[in-house]
């Protein structure tokens, strides 16, 4: 995977799954059998409405992520797609 783009649009890759915790959310892949934890509510939010937005940095601001907190969700969002969590998508 190249580096992270957050113009670009994306989803949850079809092989992981999510479990809601009370911390958020555990992931797991079951192509690379990888966990990943989330560790807020809005992150698991943000990651369940990336198929429904034309780019990740779309899918921030529809969720309400604060400004000073989108350079945190960004770098969330890359290490997820590092992990296989996440893919890029066609945008519509």
């Amino acid at each position: 995977m190249d580096e992270f783009d957050p113009g670009l649009a994306w989803r949850r890759s079809a092989s992981v799954a999510l479990r809601p915790e009370p911390f958020g959310a555990l992931v797991y892949s079951f192509r690379n059998r990888k966990l990943s934890f989330l560790k807020s509510q809005q992150l698991v939010t943000v990651v369940e409405s990336l198929a429904d937005h034309p780019s990740a940095t779309a899918t921030l601001a529809a969720c309400g992520v604060a400004e000073a907190q989108r350079p945190a969700y960004v770098k969330a969002l890359a290490d997820l797609a590092r992990s296989e969590m996440i893919e890029p998508r066609e945008s519509v």
